[in-house]
């Protein structure tokens, strides 16, 4: 199997800056402006890390310089570097890219929904799709559920004695980001993809109802507010079940950012990463979260702003995590993931979590890290 990699080196890049998203080069000059560090080509190096480890001296076709190449460098790996004669610093250079590497079988990218569309756009058909999940937006179910996710199931590709099997229905999704950053989730679908059928290590498309059950998430975010502590900060993530907590507080949530409470006063809404960390100094963090339907994932998606230290800050036993029953029922694998872009926080953060459903109805789940 002949395999194609391309990096979109500022996919995620307004994650961390609280951005929603870095479609166009005027988000992505905001995104600088603000400070954030482009993360994408780092997680592509630790899934090609991991396609090295497991299968040494592994052929590869690369975009060259950032958009691939430089990726893959010193690794044990044996990359071709296709020629690119333009770069542009935009979408087109992605394009560009895929039609260089048209003649591989599969077409890997680093990048999110936005770099998903444009690779989609002009790959040719009957090529097949993996992404690595590297953007602020992921609803889309052609990514691996982490980079070394991804680096091992390129690995089982490549040694896949039986052959490969392929799932033709992969949703291509993605949401307008003004539409987005005024405050309104306007999915939309795109196409379709062909990837591999490899369930483990890949994420559903993000969907199911966008109310779930009102009144039993409701009950417990009311209960979840009643019990805050004194002297904590308590971040409340993206989404409408951890806005229900602010909600049940008496404030507005920004739903589509992170916020901060403290005592019972919100001191910042749709804060970046940089301010909650200033905030969380020298006190006790705990985390509300939701959970992302179909996909199952508590960090990692679309709440970037809450950093690794932040995190790590709290602990698995800071995280407060709600959903209804018909949410969980209806995950694509009975586990909840994270991928925090620090493996061994992560790994840390694996074990149970208590998932408050309803009033006083909790349920135990499985943490996963995302590898």
């Amino acid at each position: 199997m002949k395999i194609g990699l391309v990096v979109n080196p500022v996919a995620g890049l307004g994650g961390a800056v609280g951005l929603k998203g870095t479609d166009g080069a005027d988000t992505v000059a905001e995104a600088l402006r603000r400070g954030a560090e482009p993360q994408a080509g780092l997680r592509a190096r630790r899934a090609l890390t991991r396609l090295a480890a497991r299968v040494p001296g592994c052929a590869i076709s690369v975009a060259p310089g950032p958009l691939g190449a430089d990726w893959a460098a010193g690794l044990d790996l044996r990359p071709s570097i296709a020629p690119l004669p333009e770069r542009r610093g935009t979408a087109h250079d992605t394009r560009a890219a895929v039609l260089a590497l048209a003649d591989c079988d599969l077409l890997v990218f680093a990048g999110g929904d936005g770099t998903a569309r444009d690779v989609a756009a002009v790959l040719p058909q009957g090529r097949g799709l993996l992404g690595i999940p590297c953007g602020v937006k992921m609803h889309s179910g052609v990514f691996a559920i982490s980079p070394e996710a991804a680096g091992a199931a390129l690995a089982d590709l490549c040694t896949a004695q039986g052959g490969v099997q392929w799932d033709d229905s992969a949703e291509i999704m993605d949401i307008d980001e003004d539409i987005l950053r005024a405050g309104r989730l306007a999915p939309r679908l795109y196409g379709l993809a062909r990837v591999p059928r490899l369930r483990s290590r890949m994420q559903a498309a993000k969907g199911g109802p966008r109310q779930d059950a009102a009144a039993a998430l409701a009950g417990a975010a009311a209960e979840i507010a009643r019990g805050m502590e004194a002297g904590v900060l308590y971040l409340i993530g993206p989404g409408t079940s951890a806005g229900a907590v602010a909600l049940a507080a008496g404030h507005r949530p920004s739903l589509l950012g992170t916020d901060a409470m403290l005592d019972g006063k919100m001191l910042a809404r749709d804060a970046r990463s940089a301010d909650l960390e200033r905030l969380a100094q020298g006190r006790r963090v705990r985390i509300i979260l939701g959970v992302t339907g179909q996909q199952g994932f508590l960090l990692g998606r679309g709440n970037q702003t809450i950093s690794a230290g932040l995190i790590a800050q709290a602990g698995r036993e800071g995280l407060i995590v709600l959903a209804t029953a018909e949410k969980l029922g209806a995950l694509a694998q009975p586990m909840l993931w994270v991928d925090t872009g620090a493996p061994a926080l992560d790994a840390d953060l694996t074990g149970f979590v208590q998932v408050h459903t309803g009033p006083r109805q909790r349920r135990l789940m499985r943490i996963g890290a995302a590898a």
